[in-house]
């Protein structure tokens, strides 16, 4: 192939025109957006799972097209989606077909307490509880290899302890097959069944991984040192166990053990943490996700070659959250990005073939009004670089000036990452720009980084946030004296630790479900949170330790007379991880400043609004309160 040279001058042309394009594609899109309502983004549809039945021509999915989560099957060529239920108070979620008949499982709560039961829906439409005991909460670990059975976890004997069942599909019966009086945490069970991964969490970051035989019952430690981050999967043959380890490096890789020997050895290493990886049915696959930035990679190797197995490319996202059906000849996966839902298609392995199986996004809604999230970096008041997600409302610009929100992801221990959220994107349109931010803590960019607030909420993960507000204040799109702070559960708790320990620094607060009193939420914490309880309070506190002093100093309830920016507080009534009262009490105390507080409670929700109807009027409500003490109806021109 002859190669062309292109003298400097003109590639500086052409990069300057490209550059000219862009500038003008982007005023094009400001000139026209388009102003949508709060029922438009919400009519949104939301999708997750794909389960293939056993002859692959359907696939089970869980969506929210009729305004709450119920069951459906679509099928694999393209087509209708079939309602398999109609719920229209708690939402249902699929599971999974049976391995080799068209029966389902799926999982079901009382509107959002997280303590779901397990059901069957057979071939003809009944239904059965297959966990019925009052109280009691279950979670699906996966089917035997064989199809002959399934293994979940029951809390049934005593709250805070899940022991581990095995039942048989054919009676429908349960067995003990692991009285787990340690709380240990269940990691999968080999393709022989004669083995079993249990994890015990040390901190919030490493755990004991150990391998539990069914033969002898003996327990048999894999980790050397305290460094096991989770087991990812038992190898196709049985005879060794793929887990990650952050041991001696910043991110995470991933292990193999072997059982025999003992022997240890590493087998893949990203620069980003590895998340897991594990086999597909057959064994033919193996497919690993990795950490990348806020952004989910998933790769496909064959294992007999080790040759990577190349998906379709999409401008619209990424490809993510890839899975096989047990035969492995058909394979589902979902494309999404910051400024799209995700959409599910399903693929041939053999022709390369993939089809469409959604449309999610509103068809008023035009996708170029949406907004790309954009990659930052800021310094924070001691130069630790702080990652965070950038939403820039495309109306913004010097001219144009917008009011913005510092967003704090949940946690501890979390991260704001590349995704689509509704309510992100509806602010954004509506002329807000928003900063999620990654402040110390947050998972994901190595584990100096996130350890770097254990003990030590609300004060200097808080200046980060701050020092977040101060960019953005910088940006000459941004108008500086109008800047508020929105998060929630952990940040829920850093907007009122904003509002109450930096009073002066934003000018409202969206407090969605926040911790307001360190000492009750970390000693009201589920019972089924047994097995990592200790590792939580080496991480925020023990609070029936000396470290109830410094959990009551950080909690805002206690210093709420400090409240004198406008708030907002949303909360679910079924909430099991930050109890009504919290967000109650909070409320009581801050309207006693004379400060505007208004206060959103949702009686059929739990620890985030899985509602449509509730979504659209917390968001809605949200719009309102920020268009009320923070924005203005024109941008602000110089």
């Amino acid at each position: 192939m002859k190669k062309i040279v292109l003298p400097l001058l003109a590639v500086a042309v052409i990069l300057i025109s490209c550059k000219k394009e862009k500038i003008e594609d982007k005023k094009s899109i400001a000139d026209n957006l388009k102003s949508y309502t709060i029922e438009q983004i919400m009519d949104n549809e939301s999708i997750f799972g794909g389960s293939f039945s056993p002859d692959n021509s359907k696939l089970l999915v869980t969506s929210n097209r009729s305004g709450i989560f119920n069951m459906y099957t679509v099928p694999t060529v393209g087509g209708d989606y079939e309602a398999l239920t109609k719920s229209d108070s708690s939402s249902v979620f699929g599971i999974s077909y049976f391995p080799n008949d068209e029966r389902i499982l799926f999982r079901m709560d009382n509107n959002g307490d997280e303590v779901y039961h397990i059901y069957l829906r057979d071939t003809i439409g009944n239904y059965k509880e297959l966990t019925p005991d009052k109280g009691a909460r279950a979670s699906f670990y996966g089917w035997s290899h064989d199809g002959n059975s399934f293994f979940y976890g029951y809390n049934k004997r005593d709250a805070r302890l899940t022991d581990i069942y095995e039942m048989d599909i054919n009676t429908l019966k349960p067995k003990l097959i692991y009285k787990n009086d340690d709380a240990y945490a269940f990691g999968g069970i080999s393709n022989d069944k004669r083995y079993m991964a249990l994890s015990k969490a040390i901190t919030t970051n490493d755990s004991d991984l150990f391998i539990y035989s069914f033969g002898d019952n003996s327990l048999t430690k894999v980790n050397k040192k305290q460094s096991a981050n989770s087991a990812s999967d038992f190898t196709p043959d049985s005879k060794s166990l793929l887990y990650t380890t952050d041991d001696g490096s910043e991110f995470a890789y991933l292990m193999k053990y072997a059982i025999d020997d003992g022997s240890h050895e590493k087998v893949m290493e990203k620069d980003w943490d590895i998340w897991g990886s594990f086999f597909t049915h057959d064994g033919k696959y193996q497919i690993t996700s990795v950490n990348n930035d806020a952004k989910t990679d998933v790769e496909v190797v064959e294992v007999a070659t080790g040759n990577k197995v190349d998906f379709p490319t999409f401008e619209a996202g990424d490809v993510s959250n890839i899975s096989f059906s047990r035969d492995g000849t058909k394979a589902r996966f979902y494309v999404a990005g910051s400024n799209t839902p995700s959409n599910l298609y399903a693929y041939d392995m053999a022709s390369k073939e993939y089809t469409k199986l959604s449309d999610v996004l509103n068809k008023d809604i035009n996708p170029d009004d949406m907004v790309t999230a954009e990659v930052i970096r800021y310094k924070s008041f001691d130069d630790l670089e702080i990652p965070a997600i950038y939403y820039k409302p495309h109306q913004a610009s010097a001219e144009n000036k917008v009011p913005a929100l510092v967003w704090v992801h949940g946690g501890p221990g979390g991260q704001s990452r590349q995704n689509f959220s509704a309510l992100i994107q509806y602010l954004v349109n509506h002329g807000y720009a928003v900063l999620a931010v990654n402040n110390r803590g947050s998972s994901g960019y190595g584990k100096t980084f996130f350890q770097m607030d254990d003990l030590n909420h609300g004060e200097k993960d808080l200046q980060d946030c701050v020092e977040g507000k101060n960019w953005l204040a910088q940006q000459p799109e941004i108008n500086g004296d109008r800047i508020g702070i929105i998060g929630g559960s952990y940040g829920g708790f850093m907007t009122m630790a904003a509002l109450t320990f930096k009073p002066e620094e934003f000018d409202v607060g969206v407090n969605i479900f926040g911790v307001t009193n360190w000492i009750r939420t970390v000693r009201s914490i589920p019972p089924w949170w047994e097995s990592f309880k200790e590792a939580l309070y080496k991480e925020i506190g023990d609070p029936y330790s000396a470290d109830s002093v410094r959990l009551k100093k950080i909690s805002p309830l206690f210093h709420t007379e400090n409240v004198t920016k406008p708030l907002m507080v949303l909360q679910g009534a079924k909430d099991p991880r930050v109890l009504q009262v919290e967000s109650d009490e909070i409320v009581a105390g801050v309207r006693k400043n004379g400060v505007p507080v208004e206060y959103v409670l949702f009686e059929d929700e739990g620890h985030g609004f899985v509602k449509k109807e509730n979504q659209i009027e917390a968001y809605g409500k949200i719009l309102t309160f920020l268009d009320t003490y923070l924005g203005q109806d024109e941008p602000i021109k110089e």
